[in-house]
């Protein structure tokens, strides 16, 4: 069986068939998910740490500098371990969870990896 695609658009995991294609119920944005075009597109960037080593999907990765959060009483410390990274292609190019907050999204250049 077939894992079901994500947009490549706005990456969100719920998009269903329309006979050949695939729509996405948040951004409208319909593809082929068997397309090459559209293979090259989800592989086409590239993201970096704060050192200039280049991060992967599952890679785990720490925090180099204290970020504040908004709407919360304390900030994200310094050397927070996060584990099992997803890369996305925005502004915010990280997504994960912290331990003691949740889900989030972070820019790459406040995370060092973490070489197992």
């Amino acid at each position: 069986m077939l894992a079901e695609p994500i947009c490549p658009q706005c990456k969100c995991d719920f998009p269903y068939p329309t006979g050949l294609l695939w729509m996405c119920p948040e951004c409208g944005h319909e593809w082929n998910p068997e397309s090459e075009t559209n293979q090259h597109n989800l592989a086409s960037f590239l993201v970096k740490d704060a050192n200039g080593n280049v991060l992967n999907d599952g890679d785990s990765v720490t925090i180099i500098k204290d970020l504040p959060v908004k709407g919360a009483p304390k900030s994200i410390k310094v050397g927070t371990k996060i584990t099992n990274i997803r890369l996305v292609d925005s502004d915010h190019n990280i997504d994960c969870k912290v331990p003691g907050f949740g889900a989030m999204a972070l820019k790459s250049e406040f995370v060092k990896k973490v070489n197992d």
